[in-house]
């Protein structure tokens, strides 16, 4: 509406003053305007009543007269309201407007009086809230976003208050713009986010208010959002044995619809597999190499991996590597096992049950020549299995003789005086003295040296021919040099004893006479003990024949007799036994048992 301006009122020129009045008929304001506020479209009201007065009354607006009399022509909105006789002069504006939005003043201008200035504030409600994209907003997961809401045209500027599924949200950036009549304006609020699948069809609100509209108005939005596949990947069962079968399962939900799957394991693709499903033996594999599903669809990809607890007996993953280190140096052992469950590592040295390390490593610190040998580096799954290394550790040092100080040989057989070293590194010269003689290699006279590479060591031999009895005498020096020293040993000879042939044959023919006595009485015993127990078997008229048996010496050597024994008595003995077993029997044979007992009776028929 445009707004009519009035003219501005020329006050007429003042009449010579009349004669004053008494204070009670002075003319006064009795009310005046106030400030006041009023929304827009509503009626209002600003008061004016004046005292002992019957002239003129104007009211003005922002300084311009509004005209003369109750109906103000320029002004349809406005009118004046009350009875003169009261002295109300109270001006009305109905259906208020922003134009309305003004300083109002009442003027007594025959009296030369003006009332208080009032302000009229007048509110505009904002505009209904929008939200750039409403009412669906296709978002892509993870990627942030800044939902808008405006409230526009409204005096004062609008509160804009967010809400997530009716929860107050936090966190959102305003600001105002004043628009060109200066008085109204427009909010804007920025909320960011960023989506996840998790937010598909969730609703924000946008709620704007202001004093004109306390209760607000409040505009929606739903999200919808694009994501990659959600992936969930299980295994059943969760635990195994090496060898079992388990079976993974690739759960996944996507927006858009997912396209496909694809199986891999320690990153290499599994061709055989396509569908949510993967079904396979498992072996110790799985405990190390992940196994991932990958789903896809229009929007990406999703990876997920998983390892498999599976139960193995320990499997060598670094092995011990043989060392060789000075004498006096620090010595390293590594040794490395995976197994599931937990392993339980032990190093000892081999013929020694001494735990030396429960770790990967076996430290040994300033070592000596002791220190050499094999090593073993145990793991142990329990209720799983044992696995094992051995490791040989070489240390550089002056060399170690391990030869028995004792050494023995046979008076005139060849004899052999034998020099083992073990140490490393190998020597360089061995050499043998005794008496005046030293020798390294080939023969001297009786004696001859050779030397034998072995897998352990060097054994170095001094051959003897014809021992004598002064070689039994004789103390004989082994002597063996290498880079870091030499080593030494002292080795006595002595003389084997040997039994004549004659005590020996002696010997086994007296066991063997012994085992034939007992063989002979065991049958003998048999005999009777059957002849006892069979009461119906009778025997006829024995023929009984008695055989002499010569017993002459066997001579075994020249110097020496040894008895001997008839073989005939054993095939009798044999032959009664067989003869037991028969009811009818013609018994004419010749029995002779030196160990039966004579005072045996028989019944002969």
């Amino acid at each position: 509406m445009t707004e009519h301006r009035a003219p501005r009122c020329r006050h007429p020129q003042a009449p010579a003053e009349p004669p004053p009045l008494s204070p009670a008929a002075q003319t006064r304001f009795v009310e005046e305007p106030e400030d006041q506020t009023v929304v827009a479209g509503q009626r209002i009201v600003l008061s004016c009543v004046v005292l002992n007065y019957s002239g003129i009354v104007q009211w003005t607006k922002d300084g311009l007269a509004l005209g003369m009399g109750q109906g103000l022509k320029a002004w349809p909105r406005y009118r004046i309201v009350g009875t003169a006789d009261s002295g109300q002069y109270n001006l009305e504006i109905s259906d208020a407007e922003l134009s309305d939005d003004a300083v109002y003043e009442c003027q007594a201008t025959e009296a030369a009086l003006r009332s208080r200035r009032a302000k009229l504030t007048v509110l505009i409600p904002p505009e209904d809230p929008t939200i750039d994209g409403a009412p669906e907003i296709l978002l892509r997961a993870g990627t942030p976003y800044n939902l808008t809401c405006r409230a526009r045209s409204a005096k004062p500027a609008a509160t804009i208050v967010w809400y997530r599924d009716g929860l107050q949200q936090d966190g959102a950036i305003t600001s105002t713009e004043v628009l060109a009549d200066g008085k109204r304006e427009t909010t804007t609020s920025l909320l960011a986010i960023n989506p996840t699948d998790l937010d598909i069809g969730r609703v924000f609100s946008c709620r704007s208010t202001n004093d004109a509209v306390p209760a607000g108005k409040e505009t929606f939005v739903k999200l919808n959002v694009h994501h990659p596949p959600t992936v969930t990947l299980s295994i059943q069962p969760q635990t195994v044995q090496e060898g079992e079968r388990v079976v993974f399962t690739c759960m996944a939900t996507a927006n858009p619809e997912i396209k496909g799957y694809r199986w891999a394991k320690g990153g290499m693709i599994i061709e055989d597999a396509k569908e949510n499903r993967y079904d396979t033996q498992v072996d110790y594999t799985f405990f190390t190499e992940p196994v991932s599903c990958e789903v896809h669809n229009d929007i990406g990809s999703t990876n997920v991996s998983t390892l498999v607890d599976v139960h193995f007996a320990p499997r060598i993953v670094v092995d011990p590597k043989p060392t060789v280190t000075d004498i006096g140096s620090d010595v390293t052992l590594t040794c490395v096992w995976s197994g599931n469950p937990p392993l339980t590592l032990t190093w000892t040295k081999k013929e020694s049950n001494m735990v030396l390390s429960n770790s990967n490593q076996l430290y040994l610190k300033a070592v000596t020549q002791a220190d050499a040998g094999q090593y073993i580096c145990k793991a142990i799954v329990p209720r799983i299995g044992v696995g094992e290394r051995e490791v040989t550790l070489f240390v550089n040092g002056p060399p170690i003789i391990s030869s028995e100080a004792v050494q023995y040989a046979v008076r005139g057989d060849r004899g052999k005086v034998e020099c083992f070293i073990g140490s490393t590194p190998p020597p360089d010269r061995i050499a043998w003295a005794w008496k005046e003689n030293i020798l390294e290699a080939g023969t001297l006279e009786r004696y001859t040296v050779e030397r034998t590479n072995t897998g352990s060591g060097v054994l170095s031999t001094l051959t003897i021919n014809n021992v004598m009895d002064a070689d039994f005498q004789t103390r004989y020096n082994c002597t063996a040099w290498n880079s870091f020293g030499p080593g030494t040993t002292i080795i006595q000879l002595e003389e084997r004893e040997v039994l004549p042939v004659g005590i020996i044959a002696g010997a086994t023919i007296g066991a063997s006479i012994l085992l034939i006595s007992f063989l002979v009485a065991l049958a003998c015993f048999l005999y009777r003990r059957r002849k006892g127990s069979r009461k119906d078997v009778t025997l006829r008229k024995l023929d009984i024949k008695v055989e002499t048996v010569n017993r002459e010496p066997l001579t075994l050597h020249a110097d020496r007799e040894e008895d001997t024994a008839s073989v005939s008595t054993a095939t009798r003995v044999m032959k009664a036994i067989y003869s037991s077993f028969k009811d009818d029997v013609d018994l004419k044979q010749d029995l002779r048992c030196d160990t039966i007992d004579t005072r045996e009776e028989y019944e002969l028929k």
